[in-house]
């Protein structure tokens, strides 16, 4: 019984070299990507000042002449938050190595109102519906407060990484209207004028930087 050879078709050259190309470019993306991870893991352990000076060269982080830097996860709509206005937010704190100091939780206060310098210049870089990452030098965070006990004390030189999403912003303005209501409200009562008005949602929860 005779087998019949099938003569098989010799590979073109231009394949050769495409398939060439394919695996090169495979090996130089896995190197790259091993030295980016290497990279941000060595930048991680850097001092403050020199970590910061690497971290405002990457993509989407901008510095304000303060030294905040800041990135911008979701833009939203209308004007920015003024001195006195009030605003709704979801804040979360944490360290550079990835530890939490501040919790997920609501937060709502005037801006103007004694907060870490840092966290209150970002909160002014944002409008309604926005969702902003905050890296505070120390001397925007509890740094600015020499002599600051409890927590303060422990995180006075330590960037701190704020992830803040702001769902409302209610203008100056409306906020005195309604503190005046509240007032002629009590005086019609007879009962002494309060403190700030409440909303809808009640009063502000305590959770606020630097307080």
């Amino acid at each position: 019984m005779s087998v019949t050879a099938v003569p098989l078709q010799p590979v073109k050259r231009a394949y050769k070299v495409w398939l060439w190309i394919g695996v090169l470019l495979a090996i130089a993306l896995a190197f790259g990507l091993a030295w980016l991870g290497t990279r941000e893991q060595v930048a991680a352990k850097l001092p403050n000042d020199q970590f910061l000076a690497w971290h405002k060269g990457q993509t989407g982080i901008q510095t304000t002449s303060s030294g905040l830097q800041y990135q911008v996860l979701k833009a939203g709509t209308g004007p920015t938050a003024n001195d006195q206005d009030g605003v709704s937010l979801q804040i979360h704190g944490t360290l550079r190595d990835g530890s939490e100091f501040q919790p997920v939780a609501p937060m709502r206060f005037q801006v103007g109102q004694p907060m870490i310098p840092g966290f209150t210049e970002g909160v002014k870089l944002m409008n309604k519906g926005s969702k902003f990452r905050f890296w505070l030098p120390p001397k925007l965070g509890y740094g600015a407060e020499p002599g600051a006990q409890g927590p303060g004390a422990e995180l006075a030189d330590k960037v701190l990484i704020f992830d803040v999403e702001m769902s409302e912003v209610v203008p100056a303005a409306v906020i005195q209207q309604m503190m005046m209501q509240q007032m002629m409200q009590q005086q019609q009562r007879g009962g002494a004028p309060g403190g700030p008005p409440q909303g809808a949602d009640g009063p502000p929860p305590q959770v606020a930087p630097g307080q």
